[in-house]
């Protein structure tokens, strides 16, 4: 049986086809998308001034706290990781916010990264348990079937 198709038959097959059009549609949207982005950028946006905490020296006056609900919508070092700290710059004595992370924060995302795990080991034990008997099963169809065979 002939393929209408000039190139090899396996590229004329439906789900090849959809495979490379959802490949050639991702990579020029990521290709538009960043030239869009681009564009946007230059449209004389005006960005705030680097926070002073990223160009010299600093001292933590206030340590790490979890923001309040006003703040968090308010100041946008909250926004970042939902915990902020104040610091004094030392050459130019201003202070200013910075995001940080919190010990308890931390421990509760580790905590939960636990139970996740825990949670797909006993998932794909059960999986084991049940492919194993079932494996098990057919092996011994077999067994028996050539028993009867004989």
């Amino acid at each position: 049986m002939e393929s209408d198709c000039r190139i090899p038959v396996a590229c004329c097959r439906p789900r090849v086809l959809v495979l490379h059009a959802l490949f050639w549609g991702l990579v020029s949207l990521r290709v538009f998308g960043a030239a869009l982005r681009g564009e946007d950028r230059s449209t004389g946006v005006r960005t705030a001034p680097e926070p002073c905490w990223l160009l010299e020296d600093f001292v933590v006056t206030e340590e790490c706290e979890r923001c309040s609900d006003f703040n968090s919508r308010s100041q946008s070092a909250c926004k970042q990781t939902g915990y902020v700290e104040r610091v004094n710059c030392t050459k130019t004595s201003r202070e200013e916010y910075k995001s940080c992370r919190s010990a308890m924060m931390d421990e509760h995302l580790f905590w939960k990264f636990e139970a996740a795990m825990l949670a797909l080991t006993a998932v794909f034990a059960i999986v084991v348990v049940v492919r194993q008997r079932w494996l098990d099963r057919l092996a011994s169809e077999k067994v028996r079937r050539q028993i009867e065979s004989i």
